[in-house]
């Protein structure tokens, strides 16, 4: 019985210590600080951003936008974007040359090679630089990463992923 009390009790300390340990967030206009560690969000939490500002793009949009040359006349398009690993534009793909999305070659350029101009009668911004079709189809191409793939293992046997598997005409009494 003693047993039993002495777990119950223990067990109840430990909810309300778990319980005493959460703090409820202050409503707005109250005089408390909320604590230290709340204040910065962790790298887990989750941000939210509620709408677009106007000099903002969003990736879906800015695929397919027009790359103009020196003279303001088309030389490509957007044709991906290449993020880093904290999310910063590292480069935009360009699509140079081709004929309806066959052929064409892909050049990656710093975001800072271009300058933002906006579409003709209101229409979507596009993208401009000071090189030409020539220079940018000249350019090294892009090559997208390609995971490297798994080794192929051998001498495992007639299996060839790690076991081996009995031919049909072996085994214990065939000839």
């Amino acid at each position: 019985m003693l047993k039993h009390l002495m777990i119950g009790a223990a067990t109840g300390a430990l909810m309300v210590s778990g319980a005493m340990a959460q703090t409820p967030s202050a409503p707005s206009g109250s005089s408390s600080t909320p604590p230290a560690a709340s204040s910065t969000p962790s790298s887990g939490q989750a941000q939210f951003i509620s709408s677009q500002k106007p000099d903002q793009l969003m990736a879906s949009k800015f695929k397919g936008t027009d790359v103009l040359g020196a003279d303001n006349q088309k030389i490509g398009d957007v044709s991906d974007i290449l993020f880093s690993k904290d999310g910063k534009i590292e480069a935009y793909v360009v699509a140079v040359g081709g004929f309806l999305g066959m052929g064409a070659k892909e050049v990656a350029m710093a975001p800072t090679s271009f300058d933002t101009v906006p579409g003709e009668n209101g229409g979507a911004p596009k993208l401009k630089t000071t090189m030409t079709k020539d220079q940018l189809t000249n350019a090294q191409n892009f090559a997208r990463y390609e995971p490297p793939r798994p080794a192929a293992t051998t001498g495992t046997g007639a299996g060839g992923a790690g076991g081996t598997r009995p031919s049909s005409n072996t085994g214990p009494g065939t000839r």
